[in-house]
């Protein structure tokens, strides 16, 4: 995480890339596999293999099933948003630098997109700022033309749907003022961080990634034993769901692990 802090941090003292671009149409996109099947059945066998997402070739398949019901439809945003969902979820687990780039460039067209098809769907702003940051970490030379449109995005959807994603706003907010840099590169800020992360921990304290975001937040502003205690918290939780089955509980543990391991007293 430092490392790519970093990287995005020499980014902003160079060059500029814009993040975005006119987007491929969503069926350039799309597999075209539908085979006849219409969107809402395409819908159904996405929702299947996402629910099975802990299988990676069950996470590509969900993608891919999403992508197919967007351009079934062509007025819903519902296979866009199930498709960025599954980028985000791939992303942070494909080991390939290259693949990862071209996951996160899609990643914004869909997002584009979604917005177009639904300009007033918060979880279409809520997805296309996770995507555009998703964006910068894979290609820093974008960071700086993205982070003040996360920044809008995001408080755009804390004031729509503050709840969406468990308290994912906030969080996502969160972390993008505790690792961007600061003024006057980029809106880097660790008291408005800790402020959105202890809103997303009000929200949805039992979600294991929002006491992850306050560990840190509370970290950068000289709480460690507050921190640590948030860390624990995190760790708890995220081990107590992954016993479950939960897929999207290792990396909260991961990072509560990392963070405790690195913290004194462990």
């Amino acid at each position: 995480m430092r490392r790519r802090s970093a990287l995005l941090a020499l980014a902003l003292l160079g060059g500029c890339a814009s993040a975005l671009h006119e987007p491929p149409p969503v069926s350039a996109l799309a597999p075209g596999a539908a085979g006849g099947r219409s969107a809402a059945e395409l819908l159904r066998e996405a929702d299947a293999a996402w629910a099975r997402r802990a299988d990676p070739r069950e996470a590509t398949a969900a993608q891919a099933l999403y992508l197919d019901a967007a351009a079934a439809d062509e007025r819903s945003a519902a296979g866009l948003l199930g498709a960025m969902r599954a980028i985000t979820f791939r992303l942070e687990r494909e080991p390939d630098a290259g693949a990862r780039g071209r996951l996160a460039a899609e990643g914004v067209q869909l997002g584009q997109w979604c917005q177009r098809r639904a300009p007033r769907e918060a979880a279409c702003d809520y997805r296309l700022a996770i995507a555009l940051g998703q964006q910068a970490r894979e290609r820093p030379s974008t960071g700086k033309d993205a982070l003040g449109m996360m920044v809008e995005l995001l408080k755009k959807t804390i004031a729509a749907a503050p709840s969406l994603d468990e308290g994912g706003p906030h969080r996502v907010l969160a972390i993008v003022y505790l690792r961007a840099p600061g003024w006057p590169l980029g809106p880097g800020d660790p008291e408005a961080a800790l402020e959105e992360a202890r809103a997303a921990a009000g929200l949805f304290p039992d979600a294991a990634g929002n006491q992850v975001a306050l560990g840190e937040a509370l970290g950068k502003n000289g709480a460690a034993a507050e921190s640590r205690a948030a860390y624990e918290r995190a760790l708890a939780l995220a081990t107590a769901a992954q016993s479950r089955g939960d897929p999207d509980a290792g990396r909260a543990r991961e990072e509560a692990e990392k963070a405790l391991g690195e913290s004194p007293g462990r």
